[in-house]
């Protein structure tokens, strides 16, 4: 008998005849002769496999997990050695008991998953439990595809998500009151807070005038010391000045008082230089009568001189001369000598 087989592009359809493959390949479709055919047809589409199972946690408290694995065939032949996946239109009773065979797949695999996760869930303890599920995704996945179970069908995992973990409905209710009440403390913690805030703050309120009354304070004291400080080093400048003004007037002094000391000694020097030239020149002439200088003079000597010292002679000599009779004649000659006669006239 004739058949014809067409699938679509996410099925791998093999054809065995006298235990051979005959052709395979995903999406096929040709005829076949059905009595002496088996045709294997294994998906390829990714599959969904939703799973809820128990687990005990570290400290001995049941939770549920649920959630859903995603999967895909990667090798389908390997696949089709282990389960059956053989399809037969005709014999309805035959598909309908391999068909069993398929579902043993999922359950593989969640098994697997399974333990898996018991061995994360047996670390952890209730709270920690209930919020651990990206840690039980992330550990599970990563050992899931490492898995030799796995690897040995020909699948390959695509995605793991964790949907719920719930604790036994006693323990859900004690832990919604333990967290209702540490909430409850919280909320007093908070107002009592709120309280002590609000005393810190006015606290802190006058804390801050305090603190600007001493900062004024500072800035006007530091402004005065300014001053102060100004005026001592003005005062300073002003003595410094003084000082230096003062210093200059003595120095001056002291420059002109040596130039008078020198200029003196120049001067007695000087003086010094010429009475011992004078001395010198009138050396010779310290032991001759004045009287013969005067003589030495010769023609040049004064007439009015010769008679002056005449005189000055013969009062020096009064008491030696007697009786001295100077005659109006002689007298007259001596005035018009002397030219004191032209004077009188």
């Amino acid at each position: 008998m004739l058949g014809f087989m067409k699938v679509p592009p996410t099925t791998y359809v093999l054809q065995y005849k006298h235990g051979k493959i005959k052709r395979e390949g995903a999406g096929l479709s040709f005829f076949y002769w059905a009595p002496t055919s088996t045709i294997v047809a294994v998906p390829l589409a990714s599959a969904d496999v939703p799973f809820v199972f128990p687990e005990t946690t570290a400290d001995f408290q049941s939770v549920t997990i649920q959630g859903q694995l995603t999967y895909r065939v990667a090798d389908p032949k390997r696949l089709a050695s282990l389960l059956d996946f053989t399809i037969d239109k005709q014999n309805t009773s035959y598909f309908e008991d391999h068909s069993r065979d398929r579902q043993k797949l999922p359950e593989r695999l969640v098994h697997t998953l399974q333990s898996l996760t018991r061995a994360v869930a047996q670390r952890l303890s209730l709270k920690e439990m209930l919020v651990s599920s990206e840690l039980i995704v992330t550990e599970a996945q990563a050992k899931l595809k490492e898995s030799e179970a796995v690897s040995s069908m020909g699948l390959e995992i695509l995605a793991l998500s964790i949907l719920d973990i719930k604790p036994t409905p006693e323990m859900s209710r004690a832990l919604e009151a333990e967290a209702r009440e540490a909430l409850q403390g919280r909320a007093d913690e908070a107002i009592y807070a709120r309280r002590n805030a609000a005393v810190e703050n006015e606290r802190m309120i006058k804390e801050s005038e305090l603190n600007t009354e001493i900062a004024v304070e500072q800035k006007k004291r530091q402004i005065r010391e300014t001053q102060l400080a100004a005026e001592i080093a003005a005062e300073q400048q002003k003595r410094e000045i003084r000082e230096t003004q003062m210093a200059a007037e003595i120095s001056v002094e002291e420059q002109r008082l040596q130039l008078v000391s020198r200029r003196v000694e120049n001067d007695r020097k000087d003086a010094d230089v010429r009475a011992y030239a004078l001395t010198e020149i009138l050396k010779p002439l310290r032991d001759l009568d004045w009287k013969a200088l005067m003589m030495l003079g010769g023609r040049g000597a004064d007439p009015k001189a010769m008679i002056a010292m005449a005189f000055q002679e013969m009062a020096e000599n009064a008491q030696k001369i007697g009786e001295l009779n100077v005659s109006p004649d002689l007298l007259k000659s001596l005035i018009g000598t002397t030219g004191l006669g032209t004077a009188g006239k």
